[in-house]
């Protein structure tokens, strides 16, 4: 019996960073990453996701000298998203069950407080994705941690269970580590004018059927 399931453009997406600027990026420099680390981590978010324990407010200071001010979705901040109080929002009121937060010490280059920014990891991890009506390379291999890894590169068409999902709007995938959202968080995004016809302001919607 034909699977019903098929991958459909426009209905989910996988959530990234915006690399595109180009540039040497964002200027956030994480002062107090050190003090906060649990060794022999090198990143402060652990292997299993979420937040550890902190003895102290992550701080972090803009040097322009290091790339521009942060826009509202950044990565690569000690194994997180920087995230601002708007997209924040954003996400808590259409998913909250999705992301962690960890609220920062932000200071520009002067040392005068800066607008509210927050560490964030989406915590959220199904195993939702219909590899049946799917198109993609599954790598299968005892080298990968979970046996199994998903390809996403090439023509790529991605179908996910409903079932699974249920009422989930933000997630990552077992087997990938990305994080995908659905059309409804894409459209919450846009309608707080956070992603517009000019501007990313940092984030990336990237169509789960690419070809």
């Amino acid at each position: 019996m034909e699977n019903i399931n098929q991958p459909r453009k426009g209905e989910f997406f996988q959530l990234r960073p915006d690399d595109g600027r180009g540039g040497k990026g964002h200027g956030v420099v994480f002062t107090n990453e050190q003090a906060l680390l649990t060794p022999p981590r090198i990143v402060l978010r652990p292997k299993a996701g979420g937040f550890p324990p902190l003895r102290e407010k992550p701080r972090l200071v803009y040097n322009p000298r290091e790339g521009v001010l942060p826009e509202d979705l950044e990565g690569g901040v000690s194994g997180y998203w920087l995230v601002s109080e708007r997209l924040r929002h954003v996400m808590e009121t259409v998913d909250a069950g999705a992301f962690a937060f960890v609220e920062t010490d932000y200071r520009l280059a002067d040392g005068s407080k800066g607008p509210p920014f927050f560490l964030c990891d989406v915590i959220r991890t199904l195993d939702a994705l219909d590899e049946e009506a799917s198109q993609l390379n599954v790598e299968v291999s005892d080298e990968f941690e979970d046996g199994k890894f998903y390809g996403l590169t090439g023509d790529v068409r991605l179908a996910f269970k409903p079932e699974v999902l249920g009422s989930s709007h933000v997630f990552r995938l077992k087997f990938h580590g990305g994080v995908f959202c659905d059309r409804l968080f894409k459209n919450a995004v846009e309608q707080a004018g956070i992603v517009t016809s000019r501007n990313s302001n940092g984030l990336w919607f990237y169509d789960a059927v690419n070809c």
